[in-house]
């Protein structure tokens, strides 16, 4: 079974949240499935988005997780990850993250590794994530929200996938923060319509605001997963 990478059009669109559930949903669907961070920024031991996700998941910590495993890199700066590591003088080598994420191939039917930020965030002087999950040719779910400004950047993300050949298994739209109903189903339909252009399959999940300290809804993520291995993008 394939790595899945679940991308965000920018930083705090849910990219973590998603990911949790999507983990929860496979686990429920009877699958072995892990999670996996390619880099972590503010934060210092455990990594908090891991954490999240073996919260959403239902499950507690891994040994993956407390050997560093599913988050190879973590650093105190909150600021993109090539400086946070230049502010510890590292540097993060993407056969590092590759590296882990096959050690966790073989033990798991799914590996969901979360990006950071966006698709041309650096993660070190050479490389961006972009070119880091093009080398692997990752299939691509893309976490997309609400607020202003989202349908630019989500397209912007769609084209630059399609620049790489990367496959994308759908959009994710993180309805917080709500805006008005009729930007929130053009959206959707917008979405819908650049999938269909660039040759990918329509899957547009609306993922409802998430309260922590609410019920987790059912969230039907089957869609994304009809499409693994059958898409490619159209080259213009």
């Amino acid at each position: 079974m394939p790595t899945i990478a679940i991308v965000g059009i920018d930083t705090n669109v849910g990219k973590t949240i998603v990911t949790g559930l999507i983990g929860n949903y496979l686990l429920r669907a009877g699958h072995t499935v892990i999670t996996q961070k390619i880099a972590q920024t503010g934060c210092v031991g455990m990594s908090e988005d891991i954490a999240l996700h073996r919260r959403l998941m239902g499950m507690e910590l891994t040994e993956e997780d407390r050997l560093g495993t599913t988050c190879p890199y973590m650093f105190a700066l909150p600021a993109s990850p090539h400086l946070s590591a230049q502010q510890e003088h590292q540097r993060i080598e993407p056969e590092r993250i590759a590296a882990a994420t096959r050690q966790l191939e073989a033990r798991y039917e799914y590996v969901l590794l979360e990006g950071v930020g966006g698709l041309y965030v650096p993660l070190n002087d050479d490389i961006a994530l972009l070119d880091y999950l093009a080398e692997q040719q990752y299939p691509l779910i893309v976490v997309s929200s609400a607020k202003l400004g989202s349908i630019n950047h989500t397209l912007l993300t769609l084209e630059a996938a399609r620049n790489r050949a990367l496959s994308v298994l759908g959009i994710v739209y993180n309805l917080y923060p709500a805006e008005h109903p009729l930007i929130v189903e053009d959206s959707q339909r917008v979405f819908r319509q650049y999938l269909k252009r660039f040759g990918y399959a329509e899957t547009v999940i609306a993922m409802p605001a998430i309260e922590m300290n609410h019920p987790i809804p059912a969230i039907d993520f089957a869609p994304l997963f009809h499409s693994i291995g059958a898409r490619k993008p159209h080259r213009f």
